[in-house]
C-alpha cells in the first residue's frame, strides 16, 4: 500500500479513561461477563446493588492485564421512556467520571473539561443502549 503524502494526523483525545467500561442490560449477561473476566465469585456481588435500583455501576479488577473495568448495569423495564433511560445513563456516567477523577488525582477539573468528559461517557453509554436494544434488520 502506498503511503499518502502529508502529515500524519495524531489522536485528538487528551485523556484516556483508566477504566474500560461497558453497558450491561441483564443479570445473566453480567454474570457471564464476570466469569469471562475471571472475577472470583466472592468479589462479584449482585448486578443491582439494591432491589429498587434501576441502574448500578460496578468496578472490577480482573486477573489479567485488562486493568480495572467498570460495568454499568441497567435494568430494562417495560413502559420506561427513552428519556428516563438516558437520564439514568447520565447519572451513572457522572459516577464513572467521579471515579476517573479520583483515580487520576484530579479534584478540581475545569467546568468545561468536566462537562465534555461526562458528555463523552454518557454518549458512549447511550449508543451502546441503542445498539443493544434496536432489533437488527435482516439484510437481503
Amino acid at each position: 500500500m502506498k503511503k499518502q503524502k502529508g502529515l500524519e494526523w495524531l489522536n485528538r483525545s487528551l485523556l484516556t479513561s483508566p477504566y474500560s467500561y461497558a453497558l450491561c442490560l441483564s443479570e445473566a449477561e453480567f454474570k457471564s461477563e464476570l466469569v469471562q473476566l475471571g472475577v472470583p465469585k466472592e468479589d462479584r456481588g449482585s448486578w443491582m446493588k439494591t432491589p429498587q435500583a434501576d441502574a448500578t455501576l460496578h468496578f472490577f479488577k480482573p486477573h489479567d492485564d485488562v486493568g480495572t473495568c467498570a460495568i454499568v448495569c441497567l435494568r430494562v423495564r417495560r413502559g420506561v421512556e427513552r428519556e428516563q433511560v438516558y437520564a439514568l445513563l447520565i447519572h451513572e456516567a457522572v459516577h464513572l467520571w467521579q471515579a476517573i477523577k479520583d483515580h487520576i488525582g484530579e479534584h478540581t477539573p475545569g467546568i468545561e473539561s468536566e462537562a465534555y468528559a461526562v458528555q463523552r461517557i454518557a454518549q458512549s453509554l447511550m449508543y451502546s443502549y441503542k445498539e443493544q436494544t434496536t432489533k437488527k434488520r435482516k439484510k437481503f
